[in-house]
């Protein structure tokens, strides 16, 4: 039995009591969310001590780490420190997107190594491994996507990313309205080779869903579907292309739900700040109050080098209209693989945003750590300060580079500190 079956029976497991604690809320109403399906917890049976934590409605906003080696670029002890980071600066998940030689071994010592929760997107994987048989691509039949999920699956891959969306319809659409740039999702892309290489054909991954659910639901994994036809570029955000897969990810969400199988949506990608709240909307509409994974959005495109800024900006106005999992930017995205300074800086920046939202959102955790920081403020109680901070090691840093020294004040007002002034005794 599912979690989501379990949960419809009214059993409260122990993963969904330790997710509703985290959260501070009764267990009943976690339980209830993710029977409807506006909740779920990614987790994997056979990763046991991974940390339970509930995406979705009502709930703290979650945030994503995207780690993975590239076939130009392959460190996995590089990948290892970015998830250390992820661990030790509070991100809920981790996805390996690992491309070449070492994509199993990276992601088993992940996978051994992560106490957070572990996404794939396993299209990858089929792509390399039909390359490495001397195939194309275009040559992919569902066996080899079924072989993949299955295998990942029990290794305790706690949530997958599949572009189920992307069907003739979607495709379609794209090309009738054209785009700045067609398609930025890279298993988008593979699908949409596929389709232009085989006509007349059907997606294997739409055409053959139910077997998807069937792994799926074996091992009670989390499925995430993909946003292929996500917009990479602002002007073409909220096209017929985005909005025809999101069609087509309700229908396939109501699929999965009837199988007893955790569905979340993946969204945007690319868009203007004030089309943000009405795809939100849109979203929670067509797929049933799913939860929501955004990747920022990036509310601009000329960010290059502070892309982590431009989606904290779009992800905090997400957070607040519906969205639930942020996937964090880096300040490399688009330019390179990040390094690990990188990924510290993206995961702050995701952080700040999904904080702010929370605060919004009126969540009590959330209000009760602005309060907090307000009084040690008030007592001009730094080390609280510190403690309560986003990114404590930074803050710690500049506080300790102060020319002013022990000095209860800062370097900014000194004597004249308004704190000091009007708190005085």
């Amino acid at each position: 039995m599912t979690l989501k079956q379990s949960a419809a029976q009214g059993t409260l497991i122990a993963d969904l009591i330790a997710a509703a604690a985290y959260e501070g809320i009764a267990p009943e109403i976690l339980r209830a969310a993710i029977a409807a399906g506006t909740a779920v917890i990614p987790k994997n049976p056979r990763r046991p001590n991974t940390l339970a934590r509930a995406i979705g409605q009502n709930l703290s906003t979650k945030i994503n780490v995207n780690l993975g080696a590239s076939s130009y670029h392959t460190n996995p002890e590089e990948e290892f420190e970015k998830l250390r980071l992820s661990v030790e600066l509070g991100a809920d998940a981790v996805m390996d997107l690992s491309l070449g030689p070492r994509i199993n071994e990276i992601r088993r010592e992940i996978l051994a190594r992560s106490p957070l929760m572990v996404g794939t997107v396993p299209l990858y994987q089929t792509g390399y491994e039909i390359s490495s048989s001397q195939r194309h691509f275009s040559e992919m039949v569902i066996d080899d996507f079924l072989s993949v999920i299955t295998r990942q699956a029990e290794e305790g891959v706690d949530f997958m990313t599949i572009h189920s969306g992307i069907t003739r319809f979607t495709l379609n659409a794209m090309e009738r309205e054209g785009r700045a740039l067609n398609v930025v999702s890279r298993g988008g892309a593979l699908l949409v080779n596929w389709l232009r290489k085989n006509p007349g054909r059907e997606s294997p991954l739409y055409e053959h869903f139910d077997k998807i659910l069937d792994v799926l639901a074996a091992y009670d994994v989390t499925l995430s579907l993909g946003d292929g036809m996500r917009p990479g570029a602002t002007c073409d955000a909220t096209d017929r292309a985005q909005i025809g897969e999101l069609l087509m990810l309700g229908e396939l969400t109501q699929r999965a739900w009837e199988r007893g199988v955790q569905v979340m949506i993946e969204g945007p990608g690319h868009m203007p700040l004030n089309q943000v709240p009405e795809n939100m909307r849109i979203e929670k509409k067509l797929c049933h109050g799913a939860p929501f994974y955004v990747l920022g959005p990036l509310v601009t495109d000329v960010a290059a080098g502070h892309d982590h800024i431009a989606a904290a900006i779009g992800g905090t106005l997400a957070a607040i209209n519906g969205a639930d999992f942020l996937c964090y930017v880096t300040p490399a995205e688009h330019l390179r693989l990040p390094l690990p300074e990188d990924v510290r800086e993206g995961i702050i920046a995701s952080k700040i945003a999904a904080h702010a939202a929370d605060v919004a959102k009126g969540l009590p955790k959330a209000i009760a750590r602005e309060r907090a920081m307000a009084q040690a403020r008030r007592n001009l109680d730094w080390e609280a300060q510190f403690n309560l901070a986003i990114d404590q090691e930074k803050a710690r840093a500049y506080r300790a580079s102060s020319e002013i020294g022990g000095d209860k004040e800062c370097t900014m007002c000194g004597e004249f500190c308004a704190i000091k002034q009007c708190n005085a005794e």
